[in-house]
């Protein structure tokens, strides 16, 4: 491991039972094996677990951002976890080098009867700061959090959105050398958002990040790279255009596959692109497009909408149109 790298990921897994009783079970037998010295055989399953992360290796180095997508249960946050050490993996290493912010649990090291001030100290040395480091900072936290009069009300009255305020503005200022971010912050309001990433941008210069979101055209913003991970596998790392790209065509053939379309009450098919009466699927900035297409709708519908969304490679909306038939 490099002076670079903060992060290291080898051949990490880890398991879950489906079964709550038989996880009690094999958690008392793995505890009993463990305390006379004998191996809990962590390495394989057992009746009724699977693996939520299946054999994954990264490395992120100081000043980059890394994406993780998905689609849910993929195991998303379950690495996370493991790289915040809530988790142990089952098999595998993972080597973090330096203090880690994490902001994954909604209030996750928040008392819900003592005050925003107060969980500030508590958060705050959870993360690694000291008493004298947090009184330096807190008008600083507080200034970020903008909570207003609710940062001297006990957070058990707080909203999502302000419990996202506080733990997030408390997490950049521990000054950390790994960012651990969950989808948590699409909970905040999207001024709150835009400052979040605004500063994430900025901390990145100094320190790893490692962000998990559906929001792709934050992640294609601000990641330097991604990993994508469906059923618990690294199915793809690279760039941010071409992971989005990659998960996007995943989606589209889980679609096919589950004929997740819809409720075959419409269908759509015989699409087609043309240019100047000519088909073709390429287009220049600039040129007109013709779509043409057949739709067939239940005849129980009398009146309904036909609906076009033109998405970029950043999951932007670029264009719309829709038109209304009687």
């Amino acid at each position: 491991m490099n002076n670079d790298t903060v992060i290291k990921v080898e051949n990490v897994s880890k398991k879950y039972c489906k079964s709550l009783k038989k996880s009690m079970i094999y958690g008392v037998k793995d505890i009993a094996r463990n305390s006379i010295g004998l191996s809990a055989r962590s390495g394989r399953l057992r009746k009724s677990e699977f693996w939520a992360v299946d054999d994954v290796s990264f490395e992120v180095k100081r000043g980059e951002t890394l994406g993780i997508i998905g689609p849910n249960g993929a195991g998303k946050t379950t690495l996370l976890k493991m790289l915040n050490g809530i988790f142990w993996p089952d098999k595998g290493k993972i080597t973090v080098k330096g203090r880690t912010g994490a902001l994954i649990a909604l209030g996750a090291g928040f008392h819900p009867l003592l005050t925003g001030r107060e969980n500030i100290y508590i958060n705050g040395a959870i993360l690694g700061m000291n008493k004298k480091e947090i009184d330096k900072k807190i008008d600083s936290i507080i200034d970020f959090a903008d909570i207003g009069d609710f940062i001297g009300t006990p957070v058990k009255n707080y909203s999502s959105g302000m419990y996202v305020r506080l733990g997030f503005a408390i997490a950049i200022h521990c000054e950390p050398d790994i960012l651990l971010i969950d989808e948590i912050l699409a909970v905040g309001d999207l001024p709150f958002r835009v400052k979040c990433f605004n500063k994430m941008e900025e901390l990145s210069k100094n320190c790893a990040i490692v962000i998990v979101s559906h929001n792709m055209s934050a992640l294609a913003r601000i990641a330097t790279k991604c990993i994508v991970l469906n059923r618990g596998n690294s199915c793809f790392q690279g760039s941010p255009e071409k992971a989005i790209q990659y998960y996007c065509s995943l989606f589209e053939e889980e679609m096919k596959t589950k004929h997740l379309a819809g409720s075959n009450e419409a269908k759509v098919d015989d699409v087609k692109l043309s240019k100047n009466s000519r088909e073709t699927d390429t287009f220049e900035y600039g040129n007109s497009m013709t779509i043409s297409f057949n739709v067939e709708v239940s005849s129980r519908y009398k009146i309904f909408l036909v609906s076009l969304s033109f998405i970029n490679q950043r999951m932007e909306i670029a264009a719309q149109c829709d038109s209304r038939y009687n």
